[in-house]
């Protein structure tokens, strides 16, 4: 079999540095399988997008069953098209009442960038308010809604009227007002290193943008679809969202995003202008039929109900001196080190021994646990038993 490593790095556009540069050629539950042959246990799940692992047998038959009737059609919003309804139907009837309008787009950062315009154009405001150590996507005003200086200063000047709160400080939240437009915060913190906030912190956000008449935006594109052990991580908070941001494992490993509001907050987007938002690809007949066909699977299995156990599995057998903390909700937990460079000696030596985990942009210290939710108990003891195995030996001089 041929090897694409040096065309890899001649003709794609490379993100880091050092990519990992693995060379998969096959994959299937929660396996990789490079160009060697050696298998790897995907324990991030391609960051939390392959909820049901690789090669799913439900979604790859809705896949090649709408590839033989239908690809791209039109620009997203003009014709009617089975699998959009089907989808937004059945997300719909699994979201609060208030949540019954779906735009669906190619990406979690495109759904961010609609949402921020919606609320903008419905609110008639301008001020945006987002938290330090967000990540919402990395386009322009994805970009300007994240709390970290770093990846933000070189390229600025970015949206203005961004305001940004220190996460989890309650003083903050009387900087929400009537000029705000919308609050934009995820329910659990990602790159963060995985920051479950308190639910009384969650529930005054609610109230004072109720107050001020502030939209109030939850970033789930991490966090839905099972991942935390609810359908969606705001139902362990007692809250409801205005408008909900859905991407990663929505698709079931095909591209696709979404935002999701009342019906006559989303209609303001549909004139004056007409075309408010618009996009070619988003809601692509593909990606609608596989996400319908994940959202279906994962309901009518009991993936969701085990998430808990296997949260607490994990938490059980993964103890060492080493680890100073681990942090998380279901299947998206951190492991906290005492620095950087010996968390990246972890995952080093976690990649030698088959185990892909990675690291979180705003928190380099700590290793990301994701994996795929089909994960089974036997499986998490032998994913348990290599990471202790790769802090071992990055103890080693």
């Amino acid at each position: 079999m041929p090897s694409y490593k040096k065309d890899f790095f001649s003709h794609l556009a490379q993100t880091s540095p050092a990519p990992l540069s693995l060379e998969i050629i096959s994959a299937k539950g929660i396996f990789l399988q490079d160009i060697s042959g050696k298998k790897y246990m995907d324990l991030i799940s391609g960051i939390a997008v392959s909820n049901l692992g690789h090669g799913h047998p439900q979604i790859v038959k809705a896949i090649k069953e709408q590839a033989g009737k239908y690809a791209h059609l039109m620009v997203y919003g003009e014709y009617i098209q089975a699998p959009q309804v089907r989808f937004a139907k059945s997300l719909c009837e699994h979201l609060p009442k208030n949540l019954n309008s779906v735009y669906f787009v190619n990406s979690g950062s495109e759904a961010t960038e609609g949402a921020l315009k919606l609320a903008k154009r419905f609110t008639k405001r301008t001020e945006i308010i987002s938290f330090t150590n967000a990540y919402h996507g990395s386009t322009h005003g994805a970009l300007s809604v994240m709390g970290d200086e770093t990846l933000k200063n070189p390229f600025r000047p970015l949206l203005p009227g961004i305001r940004i709160l220190k996460h989890g400080f309650d003083k903050d939240l009387a900087h929400i007002s009537k000029r705000t437009a919308c609050l934009i915060i995820e329910p659990i913190q990602g790159e963060a290193g995985i920051m479950v906030p308190d639910k009384s912190y969650l529930q005054a956000i609610r109230k004072r943008c109720n107050e001020t008449g502030a939209l109030l935006i939850l970033d789930e594109i991490q966090t839905g679809m099972g991942r935390t052990g609810k359908l969606f991580a705001f139902e362990h908070f007692g809250i409801t969202p205005d408008i909900i941001l859905l991407g990663k494992a929505l698709g079931g490993g095909l591209p696709v995003g979404a935002f999701i509001t009342d019906r006559k907050v989303m209609s303001c987007l549909s004139d004056d202008p007409a075309l408010g938002h618009i996009t070619t690809f988003g809601g692509h007949p593909l990606s609608c039929a596989a996400g319908d066909a994940a959202l279906s699977a994962l309901l009518k299995s009991k993936l969701v109900a085990s998430v808990s156990s296997k949260e607490k599995l994990f938490k059980s057998l993964l103890k060492h001196k080493a680890i100073n903390e681990i942090r998380g909700k279901g299947l998206m937990l951190a492991l906290q080190f005492k620095d950087e460079l010996f968390c990246k000696k972890v995952i080093e030596n976690c990649l030698k021994n088959g185990i892909i985990v990675d690291w979180f942009l705003f928190s380099p210290s700590s290793m990301r646990l994701a994996p795929p939710l089909i994960i089974t108990e036997k499986e998490i003891k032998q994913a348990c038993t290599k990471i202790i195995l790769s802090i071992e030996q990055s103890l080693q001089p």
